[in-house]
């Protein structure tokens, strides 16, 4: 319900806007109020549609007829200016609407690790540190790591006596030794854990000396 002021003051917006029609622009983008000709080279119509002047100038405009302003928007390319290489870092850009994730920063534990030449801390512990052999998994008998890995390497049961393990141990040396394959020594790093391995085994208190 509409109140009069007693003042005799119409304070509503539309009331401003009829007083004051500076700067209306009507559905079509017309500037009602425009007073400028058209910039159109021998136009001489009313110019009351804007455009850019240039992808770099967004804020000051060229001013023209309807004709002229449709004939301008058909030519405007925003990357005119721009190379191919700028072309494909904006278009990566936009992708992400500008806002590449960024990476995470390392922990001090990890950057630790990586001044030791390790990028996963895991490594120390063995290749299947990580693995999670399950509720279900075969239980061997407790060994020191040492002894442990030994067994690994030699792929023996660590059930098996000493005399067994050596059985292996030798098949392997007659494999890996370079005297034994034609002088290739391409094998000589896992010859070393394997003469390393049997070392641990052959000292050991875990083993039996006899079958």
């Amino acid at each position: 319900m509409k109140k009069d002021d007693p003042f005799g003051f119409d304070m509503s917006v539309s009331s401003s806007k009829k007083k004051n029609p500076r700067g209306r622009r009507g559905l079509s983008g017309a500037s009602e109020t425009s007073q400028r000709v058209c910039e159109h080279e021998g136009c001489e119509e009313a110019a009351k549609f804007r455009a850019p002047k240039s992808p770099d100038i967004l804020d000051d405009y060229l001013w023209f007829c309807q004709q002229h302003v449709r004939e301008y928007n058909l030519k405007w390319n925003f990357f005119e200016t721009t190379t191919e290489a700028e072309l494909a870092a904006q278009m990566t850009k936009d992708r992400v609407w500008e806002r590449p994730t960024k990476p995470m920063k390392r922990s001090v534990e990890e950057r630790a690790w990586a001044r030791l030449g390790i990028e996963d801390p895991h490594q120390v512990l063995g290749a299947n540190a990580t693995r999670n052999p399950g509720k279900g998994a075969k239980k061997g008998r407790k060994l020191p790591p040492t002894e442990r890995r030994a067994v690994e390497i030699l792929e023996a049961d660590d059930n098996w006596s000493k005399p067994q393990i050596r059985k292996v141990y030798k098949s392997l040396i007659k494999v890996l030794h370079p005297d034994m394959n034609g002088g290739d020594r391409s094998q000589e790093e896992q010859l070393s854990e394997v003469v390393w391995a049997w070392e641990q085994i052959k000292v050991s208190k875990h083993f039996r000396d006899k079958d």
